[in-house]
């Protein structure tokens, strides 16, 4: 049997970001996924595994590679890929890189959550954060809401003004809290430890969509922020106990576990947009993403064969 190994090149220019939000949603209307994380350590160096089974869809294995002295001697510091076993089988059915899954699964996981949440109409789209990650926003953000203007906000200006110098859709926001305080949807995919992102800013009717938290210690929005806000999650099991940006303020008794209302198991729980309401998201990623994500993949790829 011949096993594809899908490329990052190869398989990027395959993809829609319509049609992975659907295959998201539909994922999440299989059984529940089993997933597990496991993590080894040398020094600096880590090996992260994460896996999935989802009954029906098979079962996914991400391995990422971190070595952060790598930049130093002109190699990237995040290696890795996702092989994709047959839920009937077993078998190993393609190898896809790393890169590729990594990309859409995070944007295209806070799409679905926009779609559902936010002004279908949104005019303003902010962008906070200028690494890789933010640019895979502002290509799916682009391309769900083609009629708004996206900016972008970094707290290293001169970065931001590199990105958006290569999107002509793009336009720096120099002050943040002005920034924010027009959007009709702001996106944060930053390595932040301190809120930043600030309660008393935001209105009835805008979206919060944050990414970047991953750690117990991370959070990019303020304990105001989450007390006004309606919060939805893409997976409880891999945000509320592990992620600062809930572990944190529900530790303190700032909101309690019942005020997150629903993870994507529960899409039909994602209110449509209410002028009256904040909403916020907590994109906490995950195996089960990656896995459908992987499926999603290989289905472009053997379509275009």
């Amino acid at each position: 049997m011949n096993i594809p190994h899908i490329p990052f090149d190869q398989g990027n220019a395959l993809m829609d970001w319509h049609e992975l939000t659907q295959a998201l949603a539909q994922g999440h209307n299989r059984p529940k996924a089993e997933i597990g994380d496991t993590f080894l350590y040398r020094g600096s160096d880590t090996l992260l595994s994460r896996a999935a089974w989802i009954d029906g869809l098979g079962m996914a294995v991400k391995t990422a590679t971190i070595f952060p002295e790598n930049p130093g001697q002109g190699q990237p510091m995040i290696n890795g890929a996702v092989c994709l076993y047959s839920d009937q089988t077993g078998t190993l059915v393609a190898l896809i890189d790393f890169h590729l899954v990594t990309k859409w699964k995070t944007a295209g996981d806070s799409l679905l959550a926009a779609q559902r949440l936010a002004n279908p109409d949104a005019r303003d789209i902010l962008i906070v954060g200028a690494g890789t990650v933010g640019l895979s926003l502002i290509e799916a953000f682009s391309a769900g809401y083609p009629q708004a203007k996206i900016h972008l906000w970094n707290r290293t200006i001169a970065k931001a003004e590199q990105l958006a110098a290569k999107l002509p859709n793009v336009t720096v926001a120099p002050d943040l809290e002005t920034a924010v305080r027009h959007a009709d949807i702001v996106v944060s995919a930053t390595m932040s430890t301190d809120p930043f992102i600030r309660g008393d800013w935001l209105s009835p009717g805008q979206h919060i969509n944050l990414i970047g938290a991953y750690r117990p210690d991370m959070r990019e929005a303020d304990d105001t922020a989450l007390t006004r806000s309606r919060i939805y999650v893409d997976s409880f099991d891999t945000t509320i106990e592990h992620i600062g940006e809930l572990k944190i303020p529900i530790s303190a008794g700032v909101i309690g576990k019942d005020d997150v209302i629903a993870d994507f198991y529960q899409l039909s729980s994602f209110n449509r947009w209410n002028a009256q309401d904040i909403t916020l998201f907590k994109n906490g990623g995950g195996a089960h993403l990656d896995l459908m994500t992987s499926r999603y993949i290989l289905d472009k790829w053997q379509a275009a064969e």
